[in-house]
């Protein structure tokens, strides 16, 4: 199974709508930290997926572990996941690099699990 990992920041964008189309399942991940851009998030997000309705989406909810970082229900909100059409399977998850890097958290684990899956059953 590969992966591409394409960066959210404008110049990459024209990339990731050319592979897409190609993708198994789309890996989103907003900084839960970063409230200014979160409407910048939830805009790209929605632009993406409006070509496929039945692609599977993952979002990561990155830097939970800091104290600014918005809750998972919030980023849920803020992204307009109940919008994203109910034909495709959306996962959630809430994420942040342990401090030395040696650990991964179980639910990174059950995320790695979860995309497997999700790469096998529509291939």
């Amino acid at each position: 199974m590969e992966f591409l990992e394409i960066g959210g920041s404008e110049p990459f964008r024209s990339y990731s709508e050319m592979y897409l189309s190609k993708g198994l399942l789309l890996i989103f991940v907003v900084d839960s930290a970063d409230h200014r851009r979160l409407p910048e998030a939830k805009k790209y997000l929605h632009q993406l997926i409006s070509a496929n309705p039945v692609l599977p989406l993952v979002v990561f909810a990155n830097k939970q572990d800091l104290e600014t970082a918005y809750h998972i229900t919030d980023i849920h909100e803020a992204l307009a996941l109940s919008e994203v059409g109910n034909n495709r399977k959306i996962f959630l998850f809430g994420t942040h690099v342990t401090k030395n890097g040696s650990e991964i958290p179980s639910t990174m684990q059950d995320a790695k699990d979860l995309i497997a899956q999700l790469a096998a059953d529509v291939q």
